[in-house]
């Protein structure tokens, strides 16, 4: 497919200043650029009612949002490709039945028109899904995302427990967000829940979305025990989590012997500041812990995302 130049020329508003530097950011590590495993793309008329959720800070959200990037998928992929986000997700989420095999559908077909958007999915607990879970996974599949705060679900249900085995099977990631961040849902958030899932299938490929946020040291300890567990960085360390849940410091060393599996995420475009502040709070960290140095940073942004979605890209 003959890639179409990238120009700033159709955005509808000047984007963020401080998105100018995210190409000086990671050149100056040495990288051809960034590998996001947590950006969402959704059917518009779907995108437009989760903005609207986010902007009467609703039940789920549970305090002031404002969406930064408020423009068009093209205008939305463009700059992705302006900042030199090379590979980046499709994340989608049902909260209902019914919609999970449309939702994979969308992200599926977005990936066969734009070579850079990684082959995205996702299932609920109804019937059929271990069908469209298989079938996602025939049509090149790289990674699933599951919200069980959004869609109201437990993740041991016992309807889903084959489909976690296909997946452990097959060595495919799956972004869960299962934190109690921004809000709690009893029954269907925190680390239990997960714990539990890996217990029966401990050769899955979770992907703890925003570090598990706000169980931190849980999903920490998680990852310590379940060797193939990651944790995305998903708005963690940013000054709007940090303001209400922040990493604990002591935490931090343990975050970096976890190196390898610490994986770039931002959540563009569902974020209440530039992208660039994203980069900008893990290349602080340096400040509180020495390992989490260039090198860290390099695999973050760069080299454990190409390993985990299996894209054999080379920097």
């Amino acid at each position: 497919m003959e890639e179409v130049p990238v120009t700033l020329a159709a955005l509808p508003a000047d984007p963020p200043a401080e998105d100018a530097v995210v190409p000086e950011f990671w050149q100056r590590l040495g990288l051809p650029g960034l590998i996001d495993i947590h950006a969402h793309f959704l059917p518009d008329r779907m995108l437009r009612r989760v903005w609207a959720h986010f902007d009467e800070a609703g039940p789920l959200i549970g305090r002031r949002w404002p969406i930064t990037y408020r423009w068009s998928q093209p205008d939305r992929l463009e700059h992705l490709r302006r900042m030199g986000v090379r590979r980046f997700t499709a994340l989608t989420y049902a909260h209902r039945p019914g919609m999970a095999a449309d939702l994979t559908d969308f992200a599926l077909d977005l990936a066969e028109r734009e070579p850079d958007c990684v082959p995205s999915a996702t299932f609920f607990p109804e019937p059929g899904v271990l069908a469209q879970v298989r079938s996602a996974l025939a049509r090149g599949a790289r990674v699933f995302k599951i919200h069980a705060q959004v869609g109201g679900f437990d993740i041991r249900e016992e309807i889903l427990d084959d489909v976690w085995g296909l997946l452990a099977e097959a060595a495919v990631p799956v972004v869960v967000h299962i934190g109690s961040d921004p809000v709690a849902r009893d029954g269907f958030t925190g680390p239990d829940k997960l714990d539990g899932v890996l217990r029966r299938h401990p050769s899955l490929v979770a992907v703890v979305a925003h570090m598990g946020s706000p169980e931190y040291a849980e999903f920490v300890e998680l990852a310590e025990r379940y060797p193939r567990v990651h944790m995305d960085t998903t708005m963690a360390f940013t000054d709007f989590f940090e303001e209400r849940a922040p990493f604990p410091k002591n935490l931090l060393p343990r975050l970096a012997d976890l190196g390898d599996r610490v994986v770039l995420g931002s959540d563009y475009p569902n974020i209440p500041y530039p992208y660039a502040h994203q980069l900008e709070a893990l290349a602080r960290l340096r400040e509180k812990e020495s390992r989490l140095d260039d090198d860290w940073l390099r695999a973050v942004c760069w080299s454990n995302g190409d390993r985990l979605l299996e894209l054999g890209a080379s920097a």
